[in-house]
């Protein structure tokens, strides 16, 4: 019984291990069977077999740029007159002109009232003709005195009396001459004139004030010139020469074209900066440059031949500016570049670049360091009214379709 009881044990314990063998056996051939195709599909995707994205390539070019320097500044006037009044204690009767208007040499641009000045003219006149007929007196008899003078009817010391007399009546016509013209200049000064062509600035002239002789009733800009008072280094300030063409831009964005006047002969000790006058012409039909203001320019310096590249192969990443360079085995290399002067759609590159160097222009800002890319010609000149293909879209479509996932810069 016992014997049956343990051959029965040991069937039932060879039985089960062959059952978990053969668990084990069809749960791993599956395994193995689907491995193969994952691996061979894995790679059947690597990056060694497809290309990334197409591109068209370009070698950069000598282009003729200009040579500038950078300032900044602020605009002022060329020269202010400041117009006052010469007469004292008068009202002021009548303004003619205000802020913003273009005056012309000697126009009237304010009157003061002339009653006083009138009267004390006239009060003049009269003194001036007493003076003269004591004058007249005065000289009849000292020429009556000297023809008695051989007759020894007069005396010596009386002749000389009437000749003093009419020297003194004399002075006094002259003093009364000297009087009248002086009132003269006075009732002239009544009529406020500009002293030269320009621009009223600045008004303080009030209809019915009383002002002293000397205060400042207008400022004019004369003959309407402004200046651009930019600040130059004293590094880059031997650069510059007088009649050098400066291109000046206003906060508000209009511009204009100056030529340098002057350059300060002294440098500032603080900012270890000099100013250069650069005359502003025709800025009167120019409404967006005034004076006060802040603005910014370069002066024109020259032409240079220098190495640039397409706009849109300027890739900026992480602050600074890349390009991709293609390599022999047609994969990309990712190169930090410094960029200068631009003139239309290209740039100028100041970094070095690799001899004979081809930079990737279409798509560069879809790539990465290393990417295997396929170089296609450049597009042609699309027609009037053509719709450029959108390369960017598809190249986009394609990544995803390889599983790959690509963010644009």
């Amino acid at each position: 019984m016992k014997r049956i009881k343990r051959s029965t044990l040991a069937i039932a314990l060879l039985a089960l291990v062959v059952i978990v063998a053969a668990a084990v056996w069809l749960t791993r051939k599956p395994a193995n069977e689907a491995g193969t195709p994952a691996a061979a599909k894995g790679k059947a995707a690597t990056p060694a077999s497809r290309p990334t994205l197409t591109v068209t390539v370009a070698k950069p070019e000598a282009t003729e740029l200009t040579l500038t320097l950078a300032a900044n500044g602020n605009v002022a006037a060329w020269q202010e007159a400041s117009v006052g009044s010469e007469s004292s204690g008068l009202r002021l009767a009548e303004v003619r002109v205000n802020v913003g208007d273009v005056v012309k040499k000697g126009q009237l641009l304010a009157v003061f009232s002339p009653e006083t000045v009138r009267a004390d003219i006239a009060q003049s006149r009269a003194s001036l003709a007493e003076a003269r007929a004591t004058a007249a007196d005065a000289a009849g008899n000292a020429a009556r005195a000297r023809t008695l003078q051989a007759t020894g009817a007069l005396s010596q010391q009386q002749i000389n009396q009437y000749q003093t007399a009419e020297q003194t009546a004399k002075a006094r016509v002259e003093a009364a001459e000297a009087v009248l013209a002086a009132q003269e200049v006075r009732g002239r000064n009544t009529q406020v004139l500009a002293p030269d062509d320009g621009v009223i600035s600045s008004r303080t002239a009030t209809v019915g004030s009383v002002v002293p002789a000397g205060t400042e009733l207008f400022r004019l800009i004369r003959q309407g010139r402004l200046e651009w008072r930019a600040e130059v280094t004293s590094a880059e300030l031997s650069r510059i020469a007088v009649g050098t063409t400066a291109f000046v831009v206003s906060a508000s964005g209009a511009q204009v074209r100056g030529k340098v006047r002057s350059i300060a002969p002294t440098v500032d000790p603080q900012t270890r900066a000099a100013l250069v006058y650069v005359d502003l012409p025709n800025v009167q039909q120019n409404t967006g440059i005034k004076a006060g203001m802040f603005a910014r320019g370069d002066f024109e310096l020259g032409r240079s031949s220098a190495p640039t590249v397409p706009q849109s192969s300027i890739v900026p990443r992480d602050g600074f500016n890349n390009v991709f360079v293609l390599q022999p085995d047609n994969r990309v290399v990712q190169l930090k570049v410094q960029t200068g002067r631009r003139v239309g759609e290209r740039v100028e590159i100041t970094s070095a670049l690799p001899e004979g160097a081809q930079i990737v222009v279409q798509g560069a800002g879809f790539l990465n360091d290393g990417d295997l890319v396929r170089v296609v010609a450049p597009p042609a000149p699309a027609a009037a009214g053509a719709r450029p293909a959108a390369a960017p879209a598809s190249a986009a479509a394609r990544g995803q379709g390889n599983g790959e996932t690509r963010a644009r810069p």
